[in-house]
């Protein structure tokens, strides 16, 4: 009986790999991390994929050139095509950068100097010492207690745009299966017509036992600052893996 029972699910686990081995092979990889290139030129690379959960498709891609994210731009998908050792962009270069910024930068005043430079206590005759006396001021400071023509410390803040509703996916996002983390997104399977994601791409294990397994989006549960899942590592580790 044990017997039986054991090829019946043998049986049905190679069918499942078949279909799901079937349904990889038609669809279009994207993958975080893959360079792009305008018509004229390299332009960056994906560093994130940006997923609208109500419609169940990747609607643009992030591609930043690197250690420059004033110039990162989303790229709607519908003007990306996957080919072999990147991604191609169905527009130039200057029209790339009249894209929508993938991040939104900011300069801002910082909370603290740690070296109390920027501070009122660091005036010469500031408060209660020095020549003014108790409850003195100093001529040419700010209403901050900032020395006119010191500049205060500044700080940039970086945030990533995403469109009202939707999700997103990057470098170095967890995948949790039900019973824990399995391993991390490396992109997404997508219908290359409709623009469904089909499947999450995950990247399970270690340098030297590294392999890419193809989840299907029915097993999905949440794409949001990672990927939940609704199955097991068991369920998760018996999918045939990519390539």
């Amino acid at each position: 009986m044990a017997a039986s029972r054991a090829r019946r699910h043998g049986d049905w686990l190679a069918a499942r790999r078949q279909r799901e081995g079937e349904a990889v092979a038609a669809e279009t990889e994207f993958t975080i991390g893959a360079q792009a290139y305008c018509s004229d030129g390299f332009c960056g690379e994906v560093i994130r994929i940006i997923f609208d959960p109500a419609a169940g498709a990747v609607t643009h891609l992030a591609v930043e050139p690197k250690h420059r994210p004033e110039d990162g731009r989303l790229v709607p998908i519908d003007m990306a095509e996957s080919v072999d050792g990147g991604v191609r962009l169905r527009c130039t270069l200057a029209e790339f950068g009249r894209l929508d910024a993938a991040e939104d930068i900011e300069i801002v005043q910082g909370d603290s100097d740690p070296s109390g430079y920027n501070s009122a206590e660091a005036v010469q005759g500031y408060g209660d010492v020095g020549s003014l006396g108790v409850g003195g001021s100093v001529s040419g400071m700010s209403a901050m207690g900032t020395p006119m023509g010191v500049p205060h410390r500044l700080r940039t803040v970086t945030e990533s745009v995403v469109p009202v509703g939707e999700a997103e996916a990057g470098q170095g996002d967890h995948v949790y299966a039900n019973d824990g983390e399995i391993g991390r997104v490396h992109g997404f399977l997508v219908d290359p017509d409709s623009h469904q994601a089909t499947h999450v791409v995950l990247q399970e294990g270690h340098l030297w036992g590294r392999k890419e397994i193809a989840i299907p989006m029915s097993a999905v549960k949440e794409v949001d600052a990672g990927v939940r899942l609704n199955i097991s590592k068991r369920e998760v580790e018996e999918l045939p893996p990519i390539g």
